[in-house]
């Protein structure tokens, strides 16, 4: 089992000092990667239409990832960066490509892709890209960056990209670039057992994780694929779960399978990057009876 860290995004701020040192102590620690939520803009809540709900608008900071990896990859050695996920069908494909594959460069490839589709109609509309055929786009996606992340040439006529004899340089270090895949509907599920490398759940209910396992892992065998090779990512969240159960809960995940736990201290009133990483170095404390700890 490999742990990780939530970057907290939207309470970090924007101090270049706080976020080398929120990595680098990240690293110092022992764990094994650092996971990064996306979002490109947010709406402001008293738009037209209503924002009621949401988790985020306009009000909520995000580094953009791949900078944010490429500034983290001169100050770190060791710790993977993953992100957590990247939706992928309001980017375009091909600068996609370009941009993981160059983290992926400048880090020494260790650079893990997490997509999604997203749920968030206002920022597709931003973007300039179609909300509605997300989730058929993101399969054509990954083929795409596949495909360009192991070919110096590449042609591709596809229902939604093109490339004529065309392709990106330097190529990535990994060759591909792991592409784990976020959501839980059916059709996700499908998608990533098909194509995909990984999984990141949302789920925070553990008896529901297990069912939603089952599902996954049929899909995986039924696409002739071996689910043992197939990882999933679980986050412990400050917020839901309590410090003294953070055991429990890894020894469960483990008889799960689960390969990566992470843990998240977003949403809890910690403030600066201090308290944050006050919450970071418990868990790692905690972690020292496993097997496999930071």
């Amino acid at each position: 089992m490999q742990f990780g860290v939530v970057f907290p995004q939207t309470e970090i701020g924007d101090d270049p000092i706080a976020v080398r040192d929120y990595a680098q102590t990240a690293e110092g620690l022992g764990f094994d990667y650092l996971l990064t939520f996306d979002h490109v803009v947010g709406a402001n809540p008293d738009r037209p239409g209503g924002w009621a709900n949401r988790p985020y608008d306009y009000n909520s900071m995000f580094h953009e990832p791949f900078v944010l990896f490429g500034y983290l990859a001169g100050l770190t050695e060791r710790i993977r960066f993953m992100t957590g996920i990247v939706i992928s069908p309001q980017r375009q494909t091909v600068l996609l490509a370009k941009q993981a594959a160059a983290v992926d460069v400048l880090s020494g490839g260790r650079l893990t892709l997490g997509i999604g589709v997203g749920w968030n109609e206002v920022e597709y509309t931003a973007l300039n890209e179609n909300f509605h055929n997300r989730g058929r786009r993101q399969a054509e996606q990954v083929e795409v960056l596949r495909a360009l992340w192991t070919q110096r040439l590449v042609t591709f006529d596809g229902k939604y990209h093109t490339i004529s004899d065309a392709g990106i340089y330097p190529l990535p270090v990994q060759r591909p670039i792991p592409i784990w895949f976020g959501g839980g509907s059916d059709a996700s599920f499908r998608r990533m057992a098909r194509l995909g490398d990984g999984w990141m759940t949302n789920t925070g209910n553990i008896d529901q994780l297990a069912g939603e396992l089952a599902t996954l892992r049929a899909y995986i065998a039924d696409a002739g694929r071996n689910p043992a090779d197939f990882g999933v990512d679980f986050r412990i969240s400050l917020r839901r779960d309590p410090e003294a159960e953070w055991p429990i809960i890894i020894e469960r995940l483990a008889a799960l399978g689960v390969s990566h736990v992470s843990i998240n201290t977003m949403n809890c009133g910690l403030g600066g990057v201090g308290s944050h990483l006050d919450a970071v170095k418990r868990f790692a404390t905690g972690m020292k009876h496993n097997s496999r700890q930071p």
